[in-house]
Protein backbone atom coordinates (compact mmCIF):
# COMPACT_ATOMS: atom_id res chain seq x y z
CA UNK A 1 0.00 0.00 0.00
CA UNK A 2 0.91 3.58 -0.53
CA UNK A 3 0.96 6.88 1.14
CA UNK A 4 -2.12 8.04 -1.14
CA UNK A 5 -3.94 4.77 -1.26
CA UNK A 6 -3.88 5.31 3.13
CA UNK A 7 -4.63 8.56 2.63
CA UNK A 8 -7.92 7.74 0.70
CA UNK A 9 -8.66 4.56 2.66
CA UNK A 10 -8.44 6.61 5.89
CA UNK A 11 -10.49 9.53 4.59
CA UNK A 12 -13.13 7.15 3.97
CA UNK A 13 -13.44 5.15 6.47
CA UNK A 14 -13.50 7.87 8.77
CA UNK A 15 -15.76 9.95 7.00
CA UNK A 16 -12.80 12.77 6.69
CA UNK A 17 -11.91 15.30 4.13
CA UNK A 18 -8.72 13.77 2.65
CA UNK A 19 -7.14 17.12 2.59
CA UNK A 20 -8.20 17.03 6.59
CA UNK A 21 -6.74 13.80 6.86
CA UNK A 22 -3.26 13.93 5.14
CA UNK A 23 -1.37 16.27 7.58
CA UNK A 24 -2.22 13.87 10.32
CA UNK A 25 -1.62 10.37 8.33
CA UNK A 26 1.56 12.05 7.69
CA UNK A 27 2.88 13.06 10.93
CA UNK A 28 1.81 9.99 12.37
CA UNK A 29 4.01 8.05 9.66
CA UNK A 30 6.75 10.62 11.21
CA UNK A 31 6.24 9.49 14.70
CA UNK A 32 6.55 5.73 13.45
CA UNK A 33 9.19 6.12 11.20
CA UNK A 34 11.34 7.77 14.51
CA UNK A 35 10.30 5.23 16.73
CA UNK A 36 11.44 2.38 14.72
CA UNK A 37 14.58 4.39 13.67
CA UNK A 38 15.55 4.41 17.61
CA UNK A 39 14.44 0.83 17.85
CA UNK A 40 11.58 1.06 20.21
CA UNK A 41 8.76 -1.32 20.23
CA UNK A 42 5.84 -0.21 19.00
CA UNK A 43 2.37 -1.47 20.61
CA UNK A 44 -0.97 -0.61 18.07
CA UNK A 45 -4.12 -2.72 18.40
CA UNK A 46 -5.44 -3.99 16.20
CA UNK A 47 -2.26 -3.77 14.34
CA UNK A 48 0.40 -5.98 16.76
CA UNK A 49 3.21 -5.41 18.48
CA UNK A 50 5.84 -4.48 16.02
CA UNK A 51 9.68 -5.11 17.74
CA UNK A 52 12.86 -4.10 15.42
CA UNK A 53 14.90 -7.56 15.31
CA UNK A 54 17.90 -5.29 13.75
CA UNK A 55 19.49 -2.51 11.50
CA UNK A 56 21.58 -2.76 9.16
CA UNK A 57 23.39 -0.08 7.65
CA UNK A 58 23.91 0.09 3.81
CA UNK A 59 24.73 2.66 1.70
CA UNK A 60 21.78 4.95 0.74
CA UNK A 61 20.76 4.25 4.91
CA UNK A 62 19.70 1.21 6.89
CA UNK A 63 17.55 -1.82 6.81
CA UNK A 64 15.45 -2.42 9.53
CA UNK A 65 13.96 -5.42 10.10
CA UNK A 66 10.75 -6.05 12.23
CA UNK A 67 8.75 -8.72 13.80
CA UNK A 68 5.24 -8.13 14.06
CA UNK A 69 2.55 -9.88 15.88
CA UNK A 70 -0.79 -9.83 15.99
CA UNK A 71 -3.42 -11.53 18.34
CA UNK A 72 -5.50 -14.61 17.40
CA UNK A 73 -8.66 -11.98 17.93
CA UNK A 74 -6.87 -9.14 15.17
CA UNK A 75 -6.71 -12.53 12.85
CA UNK A 76 -9.67 -13.68 13.53
CA UNK A 77 -11.57 -10.08 13.08
CA UNK A 78 -9.34 -9.68 9.37
CA UNK A 79 -10.62 -13.26 8.07
CA UNK A 80 -14.16 -12.24 9.00
CA UNK A 81 -13.61 -8.65 7.17
CA UNK A 82 -12.01 -10.34 4.40
CA UNK A 83 -14.92 -13.38 4.48
CA UNK A 84 -17.46 -10.30 4.01
CA UNK A 85 -15.93 -8.57 1.27
CA UNK A 86 -16.29 -12.13 -0.58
Amino acid sequence: MRKEHLLDEVAKRSGAKRKDVKPIVEAMLEVLGEALGEARDINLKPLGKIKVARTKQVANGRVINLRLRQSDMVIKELEDKAEAAE
